[in-house]
């Protein structure tokens, strides 16, 4: 299983930022991180600062968003989405889609459920439940 460490992490996304600035072509999840990037123009100053980006801390006491775990949530989503793992997480996305209106906000309404799933499976100790999952985004279409 590939598990990188938050170093490399926010080096794949600075990575991918700076290739597309520069015009290189991308692939894979590098060519999906540098469009997730697209879509944040409040990042590209931090993903451009380079290595202070990589060192700096972003803790919730501070008030300051984690943009490297945002980013993360989003191509997470992205993968969930492209393999409909959990199966049915596609279905309801379209669903979503249509409420929400664009592709954005809906995979912001995942990434709240997805965030919750793996704070509840740390917190517990348990594997991510993936049927809570389900249940949290299926919500969001019936507020």
């Amino acid at each position: 299983m590939f598990n990188p460490s938050q170093s490399e992490v926010r080096k794949f996304f600075i990575d991918a930022w700076q290739a597309l600035q520069a015009g290189r072509p991308l692939e894979g999840a590098a060519k999906i991180a540098a469009e997730l990037v697209t879509r944040h123009p409040e990042y590209h100053g931090l993903l451009e600062s380079g290595e202070a980006a990589v060192d700096r801390q972003y803790r919730p006491e501070d008030g300051i968003l984690n943009p490297f775990l945002h980013l993360s949530l989003h191509l997470a989503v992205e993968e969930q989405l492209a393999i409909d793992q959990p199966t049915g997480l596609r279905a309801i996305f379209m669903a979503l889609l249509k409420v929400t209106g664009n592709e954005h906000d809906a995979q912001h309404e995942v990434m709240e459920c997805l965030g919750e799933m793996l704070w509840q499976s740390q917190r517990q100790g348990a594997p991510p439940d993936g049927a809570a999952y389900l249940a949290c985004v299926q919500g969001k279409l019936e507020r």
